[in-house]
């Protein structure tokens, strides 16, 4: 075979298999453990309605006693908002109406008392508080993409001290097969590989903070 053959077949090869790691960079941020009953869960912030409503099913199933909600970050927007006295309504509040509306019961609700400016704060908080509170185990909510970073981020920041399942919402709007044919599809397989390879490299880009 001659020089420029083999040149061509390995740019085919190539370009095929960019091909096949672009159709399964969505899928491959999907990932789930098997249910246990748990201690709490806990409902990652974002995404409302859906981890919510699959929150409170997981409630409904018996497979832990508590729900915990975590806060999201305090952004420039609600900065200027605050401004001219204007108070948004952070979205841990909207998924607790969801919660107690679809039958968990407000005294099991509970929002840890702390603000986060990614998912790598996230994390810390939710391992700090279960340390504090002497959690074995929870069973962390989020939506399906964001799942393999949710997992990835606990592995590398929470510590032993408590077991966390990961499991992710059913309901919510997202083509992993064909990502790129949605430009919102699009932007959310971006920004989740992007987080997980800041994650891989020591955070060395930082979340903005107010």
């Amino acid at each position: 075979m001659s020089r420029r053959r083999i040149i061509g077949a390995v740019l085919v090869a190539l370009v095929l298999l960019a091909g096949f790691a672009l159709s399964r960079a969505g899928t491959a941020l999907s990932a789930s453990d098997p249910l246990q009953p748990a201690d709490a869960i806990v409902v990652i912030n974002g995404r409302i309605p859906y981890r919510a409503m699959k929150g409170a099913e997981l409630y409904e199933r018996h497979l832990a006693p508590e729900v915990w909600l975590t806060v999201g970050n305090r952004n420039a927007a609600e900065v200027e908002m605050e401004k001219i006295d204007v108070h948004p309504i952070q979205e841990h509040v909207y998924s607790q109406q969801v919660l107690e509306k679809l039958g968990v019961p407000t005294k099991v609700i509970h929002v840890l008392p702390a603000r986060n400016r990614n998912t790598a704060d996230e994390m810390r908080t939710i391992a700090s508080y279960a340390k504090h509170h002497g959690t074995k185990r929870v069973i962390l909510v989020t939506s399906s993409y964001h799942s393999r970073r949710v997992r990835s981020l606990w592995h590398q920041l929470a510590g032993d001290s408590t077991q966390a399942i990961v499991q992710y919402t059913d309901q919510e709007p997202f083509n992993a097969g064909r990502w790129w044919m949605d430009t919102a599809d699009a932007w959310t397989v971006s920004r989740e590989w992007f987080g997980l390879l800041n994650a891989w490299l020591g955070f060395p880009l930082k979340s903005e903070h107010w």
